[in-house]
């Protein structure tokens, strides 16, 4: 509902919804705003929801009498709310380096991503497959092998 939202327009439709769950995570909402903010300097009208995410947390176990003496169980159930928040000027700034990325050729630009994934992680295993992925050509498809064989 409120996924990939402004955190102004996401305030609003919760604030708006009538669903029990709303009020939670509006608390929650605000919460992640204020630790962005404080621990993080960001700015309220740059953040955007990236995601929010509800898994299941404690459940607390009574009982209620019954007939005959017997005890019936009740669940309490609860559960943990987490909202990811990302700052949109970030994102802009990264989108104007994938821009430029774009333009110029694609295989080297992957073969540079690539190479920056392996690179970051220090296992020989890994150092191996980036010194082959820097000599690696592209493999010849059938349609350049048809082209070959016609000339």
């Amino acid at each position: 509902l409120i996924r990939g939202q402004r955190v102004q327009d996401a305030v609003t439709v919760l604030t708006q919804t009538p669903k029990r769950a709303s009020g939670p995570v509006g608390k929650v909402l605000a919460s992640a705003v204020a630790n962005a903010e404080n621990n993080h300097n960001a700015s309220a009208r740059n953040l955007v929801i990236e995601s929010v995410l509800v898994g299941p947390g404690p459940t607390l176990k009574r009982f209620r009498p019954r007939a005959q003496g017997r005890a019936f169980p009740i669940r309490k159930r609860t559960s943990h709310i987490t909202v990811v928040l990302r700052d949109e000027e970030i994102k802009t700034k990264s989108s104007k380096a994938a821009t430029k990325a774009s333009s110029t050729d694609k295989t080297e630009a992957a073969k540079s991503v690539a190479a920056a994934e392996l690179a970051s992680s220090d296992s020989p295993r890994s150092q191996a497959a980036l010194a082959a992925s820097a000599t690696a050509e592209p493999a010849e498809t059938k349609t350049d092998k048809a082209n070959k064989e016609a000339k």
